[in-house]
């Protein structure tokens, strides 16, 4: 058993995130802390000698983090648009740049709401949760090819309190999905095979490979999805699809190619264009 005063881990953890490497150490330090024991910033400012009465958990979870393990993946929960979503090993770790999509999906009902939605690997229900949060009288579709990833999307769904109004098949993109949509999004896979062994260490070694590998292009999914779209989406349908850095191009002559056209494309927080908007109709 470990005993120690409040402000001395506190500094050791930040110590050692520092010297890993890791951005915003004091954070991490204060979420550990908080996960552990409860005791937030202020009673870190507080009352500094107080006395912790076992930090090995805590030794144990610092040493997962040093070694490359995502404190997300730690915590086992990741916020998004402001919701706590659980992970779980085949999820993705949800992404910021993830919520542009959410956000311009609202943005083109301009509140109205749709009557179904669909979203193709959809991981955690993230996307699909956040706008059936927003679209009260949306029902939706949630598809995945991993049966883990689809239970933890449910248990999220629950959680949220729209698993009344998110249904959820097991599917390779779009096979075998029936009926049409007034709005497809996703967030497919789309590091080029060459790209995977080069991503960070928390990426590449805490991330599902199948939701990362777009395989040797990075537009292998997309291709099965745009083959798929227009027997998809309504006539007046939308789609946003997420997309890799410096693939804008790729995806409009993919789009080109099944006769969908891209209407519109947005920049992530970086100024590197992140989502395409698709419609259907001759290109």
């Amino acid at each position: 058993m470990t005993i120690m005063q409040l402000a001395e881990i506190y500094q050791q953890i930040i110590q050692k995130m520092t010297e890993a490497g890791i951005e915003s150490p004091a954070l991490e330090a204060r979420r550990l802390i908080k996960r552990h024991f409860n005791i937030d910033w202020a009673e870190i400012v507080a009352s500094p000698a107080k006395t912790l009465p076992d930090t090995t958990a805590l030794e144990n979870d610092l040493r997962r983090r040093l070694s490359g393990e995502p404190l997300s993946r730690i915590e086992g929960v990741r916020e998004f648009r402001g919701l706590e979503f659980t992970l779980g090993p085949d999820t993705l770790d949800p992404r910021p740049e993830t919520e542009i999509l959410v956000d311009w999906a609202l943005e083109l009902f301009h509140g109205k709401h749709p009557e179904r939605i669909l979203d193709l690997g959809t991981g955690t229900g993230c996307i699909p949760i956040c706008l059936l949060k927003e679209w009260q009288a949306t029902r939706g579709l949630a598809t995945d090819i991993a049966p883990g990833a689809l239970e933890i999307a449910r248990r999220n769904a629950e959680t949220h309190k729209v698993a009344d109004r998110l249904d959820f098949q097991l599917a390779d993109w779009g096979q075998g999905i029936e009926g049409r949509f007034d709005l497809v999004v996703s967030n497919p896979p789309y590091i080029p095979e060459s790209g995977i062994g080069i991503l960070q260490k928390e990426v590449r070694n805490h991330d599902p490979i199948l939701a990362l590998d777009g395989g040797f292009d990075g537009l292998q999914a997309y291709g099965k999805i745009f083959s798929a779209l227009s027997r998809l989406l309504k006539p007046a349908g939308k789609a946003l699809f997420e997309i890799g850095a410096g693939q804008e191009a790729d995806i409009e002559r993919l789009a080109g190619k099944y006769r969908i056209r891209i209407e519109a494309v947005r920049p992530d927080y970086a100024g590197i264009t992140r989502v395409v908007e698709i419609s259907n109709g001759d290109k």
